[in-house]
Order: C-alpha cells, then structure tokens, then sequence
C-alpha cells in the first residue's frame, strides 16, 4: 500500500514539474503572439486604429467592442517618443507593453489630470542625456523610461 502511495505521489510531483515548465516556456515559443498579430497593421513608431472585433475575426483575443483601440509598436533606437493624447469625455488609457506583453506602465485620463496626456517615452541612457532644464518641472514632461 505504502509503495503505491509513493507512486502516486511521485507521479503526481513529476506531472506539476512538467506542467510547471510548459507554462512557463509556452509564451516564449509561441509564434502567433500580440507583437507578431500587430506587425501587418501597424507600422513602427506610428500609430494605427485597430478595427472594430466581431466574431471570430477579432485581432487580439478578448477584445471589447465597446472601446475604440489603438496601437503603436515602438523602436527607441532612432530616439526618444514624445506623445500627446488629448482627454475625450469616454474613457482614455494609455498603457505601455515589452515585446513579450508585460505592462510596464499606464495612465488613464483621471490619473493625467490635464486635458491630454502628454509624455516621452525613452531608453535610460536617452533619459541621461537630456540636459537639466530648471525651468520645467516633473509635472510638466512625463518621462516614462
């Protein structure tokens, strides 16, 4: 008995190893994910309105019909974003992705304030390049790096 609980649990062990291990390696084999579906609709560093989902045609998965979306796949390579969002009575987000889908960052229009959301997005080696201006606060240029 004893030894047939020990098959069990070892058996059990070995398939949350594996199971563990597929999890975490699927993201990064997969070919059909977001930066790879938005490369034919969107150019880099140019931003493109992402069409309206309906069944089964949808660009992303789980997208709601109920927002209007867009997306910008960006290169900080050439340098530094400067980008400018202006505040609509619905609700505005902005939110910022790595190439392999972690968020990074997000505002929203309540979080903003103002009647746009302005802010440059840059690399930390663009961020310490740019000159001390003492006339410009942190509240003025939101500098997401």
């Amino acid at each position: 008995m004893i030894r047939w609980l020990l098959w069990l649990l070892a058996g059990a062990l070995l398939g949350g190893i594996v199971h563990l291990v597929a999890v975490l390696i699927l993201p990064r084999t997969a070919t059909q994910d977001a930066y790879s579906r938005l490369s034919p609709i969107a150019p880099v560093n140019a931003v493109a309105a992402l069409p309206q989902p309906a069944p089964q045609s949808e660009v992303m998965p789980f997208m709601d019909p109920a927002f209007a979306s867009a997306v910008c796949r960006y290169d900080l390579d050439s340098g530094p974003i400067k980008l400018t969002v202006p505040i609509t009575p619905a609700y505005t987000s902005v939110s910022f992705y790595t190439r392999r889908g972690v968020a990074y960052y997000a505002i929203n229009d309540r979080s903003a304030g103002r009647r746009q959301i302005e802010l440059q997005l840059m690399t930390a080696v663009q961020r310490a390049d740019l000159p001390e201006e003492e006339d410009v606060t942190a509240a003025d240029r939101l500098i997401v790096e």
